[in-house]
């Protein structure tokens, strides 16, 4: 690591030394594990977005079991690099955009860097419009170009909360979450998949032709997403600085105060506080991110009795998936799974709003209203996806396309972030063992592996 990198990580010399903070130990570790629940509660919706809902319901509808695989695969391989991605906010007390700005140094470096970044996120949000647009058209009839309207308005939702307290926006997380999966839940539980032949297809990773390459290569975009390793550093190291806040009766900050007005000095915590903190969050991970794996699976199981399964299928829609459902197993089945949807849509965005803050903030050091922010992106995914529509181009293609681009994109954060939590230096006692280390470059190798076969088979 750099002088300058290391001069970063220390106290500015002006300011007192605080004492180290800690979260009594009285408390039960179920209370505990409450209090810390958020962080990675946010990021699983990243791996349950419309963007998973796209490329999961193609590889059910062309493939039927026989690319289950690669959604175990992306499920872990994002288990791992989140995982990674929290434990440096909480060793460091840096979020990963702060300390790839550190080690880039110039500006002639680190803007080509975080216009790609801001490019991640367009490409994330994108998915996450189309999913509340796609949802407002099946469950209320409202045409895709009025939708495309209606669906950009969810801004003002989102930017109202972000003016709350943090643990309202969690709340939020949690609901819509909670919706989503007790949804997919009861499709899988009407439809019962063949178990057996999902058991084989978890197992033995095979693609049929070179369109099924695309599909798992935009599987993995949609759930390794280059914004959600980004934002995972600094929602952890966030919260554990708000729970020490609210353990000292201090008032706790919005989402809006903590992204626009942080803190320059990041508080010190104990060597024991940080242990049992990254215990939580490697529990919360496991956790959340498990529950996002299934739902993954299950989106694709649900796809897979509608369908031939002879390839991808050019005249598939959300829209006409959802029929199928309601046709097959009831009308209830099919609203239900278009109600999963736009929480998806809805939950997913709030994530991204936060991960464009974070990604700006931490690259370029401005601190942008995040209303005007929010609203310039929103704009910028409105025009071109309602010229898309005008011209009949399918929203599931769309999706698919737009997760493929993300995979590609995923080195940006995933390098620096294997090789921060690499470096003892930076990371003290959480530096990554050998075993994680080699775990790390393993998935690594695998995504730029198949993103240059994509890349060769597609050019």
């Amino acid at each position: 690591m750099t002088a300058s990198t290391e001069r970063v990580l220390e106290p500015p010399h002006h300011l007192p030394v605080q004492e180290p903070k800690t979260i009594s130990a009285n408390r039960s570790s179920l209370w505990q594990f409450l209090l810390w629940v958020g962080p990675a509660l946010m990021v699983s919706i990243a791996y349950m977005d419309p963007g998973n809902y796209g490329t999961d319901i193609a590889a059910g509808a062309g493939y039927k079991y026989a690319l289950l695989w690669a959604g175990w695969l992306a499920s872990g391989m994002a288990m791992l690099l989140q995982y990674l991605s929290g434990k440096l906010g909480i060793a460091s007390g840096h979020s990963l955009p702060e300390l790839i700005r550190t080690s880039l140094g110039r500006n002639r470096y680190i803007i080509p860097y975080w216009i790609a970044s801001e490019a991640a996120a367009a490409a994330t949000d994108l998915a996450e419009y189309l999913g509340t647009v796609l949802g407002l058209n099946i469950l209320f009839g409202i045409p895709l170009i009025y939708a495309a309207i209606f669906g950009a308005l969810d801004v003002l939702l989102l930017l109202t909360m972000m003016n709350r307290r943090f643990r309202l926006i969690e709340q939020y997380f949690a609901l819509l979450i909670s919706i989503l999966v007790v949804g997919i839940f009861y499709n899988l539980f009407v439809i019962r998949p063949d178990v057996a032949q999902a058991a084989v297809g978890s197992v033995i990773p095979t693609a049929p032709d070179s369109a099924a390459v695309l599909i798992v290569v935009g599987m993995i975009g949609a759930t390794v997403m280059p914004h959600a390793l980004f934002v995972h550093s600094w929602l952890s190291k966030n919260k554990m600085d708000l729970m020490g806040q609210s353990l000292d009766g201090k008032q706790v900050q919005s989402v809006s105060q903590s992204l626009v007005h942080p803190t320059d000095k990041h508080p010190q915590h104990s060597l024991a506080e940080k242990f049992r903190i990254n215990k939580l969050h490697r529990n919360e991970t496991i956790l959340a991110l498990t529950i996002a794996g299934i739902v993954n699976a299950g989106l694709l199981l649900v796809a897979v009795p509608l369908f031939a399964g002879t390839g991808v299928n050019v005249n598939l829609t959300v829209g006409s998936f959802v029929s199928g459902l309601g046709k097959i197993y009831g009308p209830l089945l099919g609203i239900l799974f278009a109600l999963t949807l736009l929480a998806s849509g809805l939950s997913s965005s709030a994530l991204g709003t936060i991960a464009g803050q974070v990604i700006m903030e931490g690259l370029i050091g401005k601190r942008w209203n995040v209303w005007a922010r929010r609203i310039i992106t929103r704009c910028v995914n409105v025009f071109p996806t309602t010229a898309a529509i005008l011209l009949g181009l399918s929203p599931l293609s769309l999706l698919v396309y737009s997760q493929a681009i993300l995979s590609l994109m995923i080195p940006l954060p995933m390098i620096p972030l294997i090789a921060y939590t690499s470096r003892r230096s930076l990371m003290g006692e959480f530096v990554n063992s050998k075993a994680t280390n080699l775990l790390a470059v393993l998935a690594a190798s695998v995504i730029v592996a198949l993103n240059a076969y994509l890349l060769y088979t597609t050019l």
